[in-house]
Protein backbone atom coordinates (compact mmCIF):
# COMPACT_ATOMS: atom_id res chain seq x y z
CA UNK A 1 0.00 0.00 0.00
CA UNK A 2 2.87 2.32 0.83
CA UNK A 3 4.52 1.70 -2.54
CA UNK A 4 1.19 2.19 -4.34
CA UNK A 5 0.70 5.46 -2.50
CA UNK A 6 4.19 6.64 -3.48
CA UNK A 7 3.59 5.55 -7.08
CA UNK A 8 0.34 7.49 -7.26
CA UNK A 9 2.05 10.48 -5.70
CA UNK A 10 4.75 10.42 -8.35
CA UNK A 11 2.17 10.08 -11.08
CA UNK A 12 0.26 13.04 -9.66
CA UNK A 13 3.40 15.15 -9.54
CA UNK A 14 4.27 14.22 -13.11
CA UNK A 15 0.74 15.07 -14.24
CA UNK A 16 0.83 18.45 -12.47
CA UNK A 17 4.26 19.21 -13.95
CA UNK A 18 2.98 18.38 -17.44
CA UNK A 19 -0.04 20.60 -16.84
CA UNK A 20 2.20 23.49 -15.85
CA UNK A 21 4.35 23.04 -18.95
CA UNK A 22 1.29 23.02 -21.22
CA UNK A 23 -0.22 26.05 -19.47
CA UNK A 24 3.05 27.98 -19.80
CA UNK A 25 3.32 27.11 -23.49
CA UNK A 26 -0.25 28.23 -24.12
CA UNK A 27 0.38 31.41 -22.12
CA UNK A 28 3.45 32.24 -24.20
CA UNK A 29 1.59 31.58 -27.45
CA UNK A 30 -1.25 33.87 -26.38
CA UNK A 31 0.66 36.55 -24.48
CA UNK A 32 3.65 37.14 -26.74
CA UNK A 33 1.68 38.45 -29.77
CA UNK A 34 -0.05 40.93 -27.45
CA UNK A 35 3.26 41.94 -25.89
CA UNK A 36 4.85 42.25 -29.35
CA UNK A 37 2.15 44.66 -30.52
CA UNK A 38 2.60 46.75 -27.36
CA UNK A 39 6.39 46.81 -27.82
CA UNK A 40 6.15 47.74 -31.50
CA UNK A 41 3.73 50.56 -30.71
CA UNK A 42 6.53 52.24 -28.69
CA UNK A 43 9.36 51.30 -31.07
CA UNK A 44 10.80 53.85 -33.46
CA UNK A 45 12.42 51.14 -35.61
CA UNK A 46 9.15 50.13 -37.28
CA UNK A 47 10.66 48.44 -40.35
CA UNK A 48 12.66 45.97 -38.28
CA UNK A 49 10.00 43.46 -37.27
CA UNK A 50 12.30 40.82 -35.79
CA UNK A 51 11.43 39.01 -32.57
CA UNK A 52 11.99 41.24 -29.54
CA UNK A 53 10.95 41.68 -25.94
CA UNK A 54 11.59 45.42 -25.54
CA UNK A 55 11.62 48.46 -27.87
CA UNK A 56 14.96 49.07 -29.53
CA UNK A 57 14.36 52.82 -29.72
CA UNK A 58 11.57 54.35 -27.64
CA UNK A 59 9.20 56.55 -29.62
CA UNK A 60 5.69 57.94 -29.22
CA UNK A 61 5.32 58.89 -32.88
CA UNK A 62 2.72 56.18 -33.45
CA UNK A 63 0.44 57.45 -30.69
CA UNK A 64 0.98 61.06 -31.77
CA UNK A 65 -0.07 60.15 -35.31
CA UNK A 66 -3.13 58.27 -34.01
CA UNK A 67 -4.34 61.06 -31.73
CA UNK A 68 -3.73 63.71 -34.41
CA UNK A 69 -6.06 61.83 -36.77
CA UNK A 70 -9.37 63.55 -36.09
CA UNK A 71 -11.56 60.68 -37.31
CA UNK A 72 -10.19 58.48 -34.50
CA UNK A 73 -12.00 60.57 -31.88
CA UNK A 74 -15.34 60.50 -33.68
CA UNK A 75 -14.96 56.76 -34.25
CA UNK A 76 -14.13 56.24 -30.58
CA UNK A 77 -17.19 58.16 -29.47
CA UNK A 78 -19.46 56.36 -31.94
CA UNK A 79 -18.18 52.95 -30.81
CA UNK A 80 -18.77 53.83 -27.16
CA UNK A 81 -22.34 54.95 -27.93
CA UNK A 82 -23.04 51.84 -30.01
CA UNK A 83 -21.55 49.59 -27.33
CA UNK A 84 -23.39 51.12 -24.36
CA UNK A 85 -26.77 51.54 -26.03
CA UNK A 86 -26.51 48.31 -27.99
CA UNK A 87 -25.56 46.26 -24.93
CA UNK A 88 -28.46 47.75 -22.97
CA UNK A 89 -30.91 46.84 -25.74
CA UNK A 90 -29.35 43.37 -26.05
CA UNK A 91 -29.69 42.66 -22.33
CA UNK A 92 -33.31 43.82 -22.14
CA UNK A 93 -34.36 41.78 -25.19
CA UNK A 94 -32.39 38.70 -24.10
CA UNK A 95 -33.82 38.75 -20.57
CA UNK A 96 -37.36 39.24 -21.89
CA UNK A 97 -36.91 36.18 -24.12
CA UNK A 98 -34.91 33.95 -21.76
CA UNK A 99 -36.96 34.30 -18.59
CA UNK A 100 -40.38 33.24 -20.00
CA UNK A 101 -38.76 30.32 -21.83
CA UNK A 102 -37.17 29.18 -18.55
CA UNK A 103 -40.59 28.90 -16.89
CA UNK A 104 -41.94 25.36 -17.08
CA UNK A 105 -45.51 26.64 -16.77
CA UNK A 106 -45.30 28.58 -20.06
CA UNK A 107 -47.20 26.74 -22.77
CA UNK A 108 -45.44 26.14 -26.07
CA UNK A 109 -42.03 27.15 -24.76
CA UNK A 110 -40.31 24.21 -26.47
CA UNK A 111 -41.81 25.15 -29.84
CA UNK A 112 -40.85 28.81 -29.37
CA UNK A 113 -37.32 27.74 -28.41
CA UNK A 114 -37.19 25.67 -31.59
CA UNK A 115 -38.17 28.73 -33.65
CA UNK A 116 -35.36 30.71 -32.02
CA UNK A 117 -32.87 27.91 -32.68
CA UNK A 118 -34.00 27.74 -36.32
CA UNK A 119 -32.70 31.27 -36.90
CA UNK A 120 -29.21 30.18 -35.79
CA UNK A 121 -28.91 28.01 -38.91
CA UNK A 122 -31.11 29.74 -41.47
CA UNK A 123 -31.58 33.43 -42.27
CA UNK A 124 -33.17 35.55 -44.94
CA UNK A 125 -29.84 36.46 -46.50
CA UNK A 126 -27.86 39.65 -46.95
CA UNK A 127 -29.96 41.33 -49.65
CA UNK A 128 -33.35 40.80 -47.93
CA UNK A 129 -31.82 42.05 -44.68
CA UNK A 130 -30.58 45.20 -46.38
CA UNK A 131 -33.96 45.77 -48.05
CA UNK A 132 -35.69 45.36 -44.69
CA UNK A 133 -33.40 47.85 -42.95
CA UNK A 134 -33.83 50.26 -45.87
CA UNK A 135 -37.64 49.97 -45.84
CA UNK A 136 -37.64 50.68 -42.08
CA UNK A 137 -35.73 53.91 -42.73
CA UNK A 138 -32.74 52.90 -40.62
CA UNK A 139 -30.02 53.33 -43.28
CA UNK A 140 -27.34 55.73 -42.05
CA UNK A 141 -28.85 55.92 -38.56
CA UNK A 142 -27.83 54.85 -35.09
CA UNK A 143 -30.44 52.06 -35.03
CA UNK A 144 -28.89 50.29 -38.01
CA UNK A 145 -26.02 49.35 -35.69
CA UNK A 146 -28.26 48.12 -32.87
CA UNK A 147 -31.60 46.70 -34.04
CA UNK A 148 -30.36 44.03 -36.53
CA UNK A 149 -28.38 42.34 -33.76
CA UNK A 150 -30.73 43.07 -30.88
CA UNK A 151 -30.43 39.51 -29.57
CA UNK A 152 -28.06 36.58 -29.90
CA UNK A 153 -29.97 33.30 -29.74
CA UNK A 154 -26.94 31.52 -28.28
CA UNK A 155 -26.70 34.05 -25.44
CA UNK A 156 -30.44 33.73 -24.86
CA UNK A 157 -30.12 29.94 -24.54
CA UNK A 158 -27.25 30.33 -22.07
CA UNK A 159 -29.25 32.77 -19.96
CA UNK A 160 -32.36 30.58 -20.11
CA UNK A 161 -30.30 27.59 -18.94
CA UNK A 162 -28.99 29.61 -16.01
CA UNK A 163 -32.50 30.67 -14.99
CA UNK A 164 -33.69 27.06 -15.18
CA UNK A 165 -30.83 25.57 -13.17
CA UNK A 166 -30.22 28.33 -10.61
CA UNK A 167 -33.64 29.79 -9.80
CA UNK A 168 -35.74 27.13 -8.00
CA UNK A 169 -39.46 26.96 -8.66
CA UNK A 170 -40.16 26.91 -4.94
CA UNK A 171 -38.72 30.41 -4.70
CA UNK A 172 -41.26 31.70 -7.23
CA UNK A 173 -44.10 29.96 -5.43
CA UNK A 174 -43.04 31.48 -2.10
CA UNK A 175 -42.81 34.92 -3.70
CA UNK A 176 -46.26 34.58 -5.27
CA UNK A 177 -47.75 33.66 -1.88
CA UNK A 178 -46.32 36.94 -0.55
CA UNK A 179 -48.10 38.82 -3.34
CA UNK A 180 -45.16 39.14 -5.73
CA UNK A 181 -46.20 39.25 -9.38
CA UNK A 182 -44.09 38.04 -12.29
CA UNK A 183 -42.48 41.39 -13.10
CA UNK A 184 -41.54 42.12 -9.49
CA UNK A 185 -40.19 38.59 -9.11
CA UNK A 186 -38.01 39.05 -12.20
CA UNK A 187 -36.68 42.48 -11.24
CA UNK A 188 -36.20 42.01 -7.50
CA UNK A 189 -35.35 38.33 -7.16
CA UNK A 190 -34.28 36.72 -10.42
CA UNK A 191 -31.95 39.42 -11.74
CA UNK A 192 -30.11 40.06 -8.44
CA UNK A 193 -29.51 36.30 -8.16
CA UNK A 194 -28.28 36.12 -11.77
CA UNK A 195 -25.34 38.54 -11.57
CA UNK A 196 -22.78 36.04 -12.99
CA UNK A 197 -24.69 35.27 -16.16
CA UNK A 198 -25.70 38.91 -16.65
CA UNK A 199 -22.05 40.00 -16.37
CA UNK A 200 -20.81 37.33 -18.77
CA UNK A 201 -23.52 37.87 -21.38
CA UNK A 202 -23.16 41.64 -21.06
CA UNK A 203 -19.42 41.32 -21.67
CA UNK A 204 -20.04 39.16 -24.74
CA UNK A 205 -22.43 41.73 -26.16
CA UNK A 206 -20.11 44.65 -25.35
CA UNK A 207 -17.12 43.02 -27.05
CA UNK A 208 -19.27 42.16 -30.04
CA UNK A 209 -20.43 45.75 -30.45
CA UNK A 210 -16.94 47.13 -29.96
CA UNK A 211 -15.45 44.87 -32.65
CA UNK A 212 -18.39 45.16 -35.04
CA UNK A 213 -17.80 46.73 -38.43
CA UNK A 214 -19.89 44.68 -40.89
CA UNK A 215 -23.19 46.40 -40.16
CA UNK A 216 -21.47 49.77 -40.48
CA UNK A 217 -20.01 48.67 -43.80
CA UNK A 218 -23.50 47.79 -45.05
CA UNK A 219 -25.79 50.40 -43.55
CA UNK A 220 -23.70 53.54 -42.89
CA UNK A 221 -22.67 56.01 -45.57
CA UNK A 222 -21.77 59.03 -43.44
CA UNK A 223 -18.20 58.70 -42.10
CA UNK A 224 -19.22 60.81 -39.08
CA UNK A 225 -21.26 57.82 -37.89
CA UNK A 226 -18.50 55.26 -38.50
CA UNK A 227 -17.41 53.19 -35.47
CA UNK A 228 -13.75 52.91 -34.57
CA UNK A 229 -13.30 49.63 -36.44
CA UNK A 230 -14.36 51.27 -39.70
CA UNK A 231 -11.89 54.10 -39.13
CA UNK A 232 -9.13 51.54 -38.54
CA UNK A 233 -10.14 49.73 -41.73
CA UNK A 234 -10.00 52.99 -43.62
CA UNK A 235 -6.52 53.73 -42.32
CA UNK A 236 -5.04 50.29 -42.88
CA UNK A 237 -6.78 49.22 -46.08
CA UNK A 238 -7.72 52.31 -48.07
CA UNK A 239 -4.47 54.16 -47.32
CA UNK A 240 -2.54 51.07 -48.41
CA UNK A 241 -4.37 51.02 -51.75
CA UNK A 242 -3.87 54.77 -52.21
CA UNK A 243 -0.15 54.54 -51.48
CA UNK A 244 0.28 51.71 -54.00
CA UNK A 245 -1.55 53.73 -56.65
CA UNK A 246 0.48 56.84 -55.80
CA UNK A 247 3.82 55.02 -56.03
CA UNK A 248 3.79 55.15 -59.86
CA UNK A 249 3.85 58.93 -60.16
CA UNK A 250 4.94 60.22 -56.73
CA UNK A 251 7.23 57.72 -54.97
CA UNK A 252 8.18 60.11 -52.16
CA UNK A 253 4.57 60.84 -51.18
CA UNK A 254 3.75 57.14 -51.37
CA UNK A 255 6.73 56.32 -49.15
CA UNK A 256 5.67 58.96 -46.59
CA UNK A 257 2.11 57.58 -46.54
CA UNK A 258 3.35 54.03 -46.09
CA UNK A 259 5.63 55.10 -43.23
CA UNK A 260 2.78 56.93 -41.51
CA UNK A 261 0.55 53.90 -41.90
CA UNK A 262 3.21 51.58 -40.45
CA UNK A 263 3.71 53.93 -37.49
CA UNK A 264 -0.02 53.94 -36.76
CA UNK A 265 -0.62 50.21 -37.28
CA UNK A 266 0.50 48.92 -33.89
CA UNK A 267 -0.57 52.00 -31.94
CA UNK A 268 -4.07 51.67 -33.37
CA UNK A 269 -4.28 48.08 -32.16
CA UNK A 270 -3.36 49.16 -28.61
CA UNK A 271 -5.70 52.16 -28.57
CA UNK A 272 -8.61 50.12 -29.94
CA UNK A 273 -8.13 47.42 -27.28
CA UNK A 274 -7.98 49.73 -24.25
CA UNK A 275 -11.74 49.95 -23.44
CA UNK A 276 -12.13 46.16 -23.37
CA UNK A 277 -8.97 45.75 -21.30
CA UNK A 278 -10.32 48.28 -18.81
CA UNK A 279 -13.78 46.68 -18.72
CA UNK A 280 -12.69 43.05 -18.34
CA UNK A 281 -11.27 43.20 -14.76
CA UNK A 282 -14.64 44.38 -13.44
CA UNK A 283 -16.43 41.25 -14.70
CA UNK A 284 -13.56 38.77 -14.44
CA UNK A 285 -14.72 37.36 -11.10
CA UNK A 286 -18.03 36.32 -12.66
CA UNK A 287 -16.49 34.49 -15.61
CA UNK A 288 -15.59 31.24 -13.84
CA UNK A 289 -19.11 30.79 -12.50
CA UNK A 290 -20.75 32.16 -15.62
CA UNK A 291 -18.79 29.91 -17.98
CA UNK A 292 -19.83 26.82 -15.97
CA UNK A 293 -23.52 27.45 -16.62
CA UNK A 294 -25.26 24.19 -17.33
CA UNK A 295 -22.12 22.10 -16.72
CA UNK A 296 -23.40 20.76 -13.38
CA UNK A 297 -27.06 20.31 -12.56
CA UNK A 298 -28.46 19.50 -9.18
Amino acid sequence: MKHASMRRSREDRAFIALDWILVLLIFVCVAYPLWYILVMSFDGDIYNTSVRLFPRSFSLNGYVAVFNYTKIWSGYWNSIVYMVLGTAVNMVVTICAAYPLSRRDVRGRNFISLLFAFTMYFSGGLIPSYLLISSLGMIDTLWAMIIPGAMSVYNMIVMRTYFESSIPGDLREAASIDGCNNMVFLLRIVLPLSTPVLAVIGMYYAVGHWNSYFNALLYLNDYRRYPLQMIIREILVINSVDSNAMADYDPEAASAMMERMEIMRYSLAVVASLPMLILFPFVQKYFVKGMMIGAVKG
